[in-house]
C-alpha cells in the first residue's frame, strides 16, 4: 500500500512540476539566476520530501506546488514590468574587464578570482587577457566578451568578399531513425534520403548513426 501511495504521489508530482515549468517558461533553465535556482530547488523539494511523509496528502502536495509556482509566476511578471525590481532579483551585468584592464573592485564584488576569470575567458577562446577589450559578467554567471580589434576574427567584408547565404544544418538521421520533421524542412522526400544513403554504402537508416543535410553541401553520413 505504501509503494502504491508513493507511486501515485510521484506521478501527480511529476505532471504538476511539468505544468509549472511550462507556465513559468524556459528562463527557469536557459537563463537561470540565483533566485530561479533556489525556486527550482524548492519546487523539487516540495515533491521529494512529501513522498516519505505519511501525513502529507496529494491535495497538500498540489496546493504547495501551486502556491509556490504562483509566487514565482508573480515574481517573473513583476520583474518584466519593473526595471528596479528586476535588477534587485536578477542582478545586472558587471564590467570585469574595461578597456583591456581588469577591474579588481568588480572582480571582488562578484566573488570572482583570477583563475575563474581565466577559465571563463578560455571558454570564449581567449587565452590571454591582452586579447580582451571588454568582458561582462552576466547575471547568470556567463561571460560576454569583445576582443581587441587586432585579435578579432577577420570578416568577409574586411576582405571585400561577396556575402553568402546562411543555411541551417539539419539532422536527417539520428541513432538510426529518420527525423521526418527536419526532412520536411529540407523539402525532400524519404525516398531521396534512401537513395542518398545507398550511394554511400548504407542499406537502411538503421545502419546510419548520424546524417546531416546543409544546403549547397553533400549529405554528411556516418555509420556506427
Amino acid at each position: 500500500m505504501e509503494i502504491k501511495s508513493i507511486a501515485v504521489e510521484l506521478i501527480i508530482g511529476y505532471f504538476a512540476l511539468l505544468l509549472i515549468t511550462k507556465i513559468l517558461g524556459k528562463t527557469q533553465i536557459t537563463q537561470i539566476s540565483a533566485f530561479d535556482f533556489i525556486s527550482a530547488l524548492i519546487l523539487g523539494e516540495l515533491v521529494g520530501n512529501s513522498l516519505y511523509d505519511g501525513k502529507t496528502t496529494v491535495v497538500q502536495i498540489l496546493s504547495a506546488i501551486t502556491i509556490w509556482g504562483s509566487l514565482i509566476f508573480f515574481t517573473e511578471y513583476v520583474t518584466q514590468k519593473s526595471r528596479r525590481f528586476r535588477h534587485l532579483l536578477e542582478g545586472t551585468p558587471a564590467i570585469i574587464i574595461n578597456k583591456g584592464k581588469i577591474d579588481f573592485k568588480e572582480l571582488k564584488k562578484n566573488h570572482l578570482d583570477l583563475n575563474q576569470l581565466q577559465h571563463l575567458l578560455r571558454a570564449k577562446d581567449i587565452f590571454s587577457i591582452r586579447e580582451c577589450e571588454y568582458a561582462l559578467l552576466e547575471s547568470d554567471g556567463t561571460l560576454s566578451v569583445i576582443r581587441k580589434s587586432m585579435f578579432d576574427s577577420v570578416q568577409r567584408h574586411d576582405l571585400n568578399l561577396l556575402p553568402t547565404k546562411a543555411t541551417l544544418p539539419l539532422s536527417l538521421i539520428v541513432d538510426g531513425e529518420v527525423v521526418h520533421d527536419n526532412l520536411t524542412l529540407a523539402e525532400y522526400e524519404e525516398s531521396w534520403l534512401m537513395d542518398e544513403i545507398k550511394k554511400q554504402g548504407f542499406q537502411s537508416p538503421k545502419d546510419v548513426l548520424y546524417a546531416e543535410w546543409q544546403d549547397g553541401e553533400s549529405l554528411l553520413i556516418q555509420g556506427y
